[in-house]
């Protein structure tokens, strides 16, 4: 499979093998196989209640699936807690905004380097040239994610005070602090308009070719995902009904019937 500017893609970074997973007895997820390849966008679309969120969530820790293997970078992930997940290098960001409204930008940026620091409190009151040399390098790739994301005029602006657009590209930022080698973005335009859609779509694509960053990502707006994604996979009823590239997916007849048909032409 060919990735979105046409070349042979390498071995994959993760490979998701028969991932399934239940809620006493109802299957959210049945036997989910496809992989995702380094320095690509992969989409994952699909009606409300096909499975989209429940399977990032097992690919982030949240939820632990019964049968089946998530392997990144050659590792089987599935027991892992979050944080361990995290450390490996898997960022997320959330359907509803996370962040913490009462704190500035930067300071919600801050939150997102969590996982690479090693001043704790002690080290922080006694050696406090190391934790205050830490905390410069922090604060350096935090402000490189500042200027990617063109949010320098909020700064230092109360997160709670900004338009929901503007949230929605913080709490990209936040996951984007934490250095990922793969990104995990549910529904990132979600209530946006048309403008703040090209933004965020632009951020995304940015992203993704000048970081080399993998993501993989939810999204409704089929425009969109045709547009920036490398390969999509189509999940319904917990199902995996279609995996291909954006033009595979489109004339696929099973998609058009399942999704686009119903929903892309409302």
């Amino acid at each position: 499979m060919a990735g979105r500017n046409g070349a042979t893609l390498p071995e994959p970074q993760m490979v998701i093998d028969g991932v399934s997973l239940s809620f006493g007895g109802v299957r959210a997820l049945s036997e989910i196989s496809f992989n995702v390849y380094p320095g690509t966008i992969q989409a994952i679309i699909g009606p409300n209640g096909a499975g989209k969120t429940s399977l990032l969530n097992c690919i982030s820790g949240l939820y632990r699936p019964q049968e089946g293997q998530i392997r990144f970078e050659g590792r089987n992930i599935i027991g892992l807690a979050p944080h361990q997940i995290a450390r490996l290098g898997i960022a997320r960001s959330f359907q509803n905004i996370e962040l913490f409204r009462h704190m500035t930008v930067v300071d919600n940026l801050m939150l997102g380097r969590h996982v690479h620091m090693h001043s704790g409190v002690l080290s922080g009151g006694l050696y406090w040239g190391r934790a205050q040399r830490e905390e410069i390098a922090h604060r350096e790739l935090v402000e490189q994610v500042i200027d990617l994301l063109e949010i320098q005029a909020i700064r230092k602006k109360t997160v709670g005070a900004l338009s929901y657009g503007l949230q929605k590209r913080v709490e990209l930022g936040r996951a984007l602090a934490m250095s990922p080698r793969l990104l995990l973005l549910d529904e990132p335009m979600a209530g946006m308009n048309s403008e703040e859609k090209e933004d965020m779509a632009r951020f995304i694509l940015d992203i993704s070719e000048e970081q080399r960053t993998t993501i993989v990502l939810i999204e409704h707006d089929m425009g969109v995902v045709m547009d920036i994604s490398d390969n999509v996979a189509v999940l319904e009823f917990g199902l995996l009904i279609a995996y291909g590239t954006p033009d595979e997916v489109k004339a696929n007849p099973r998609v058009i019937d399942a999704y686009l048909g119903r929903e892309h032409a409302a």
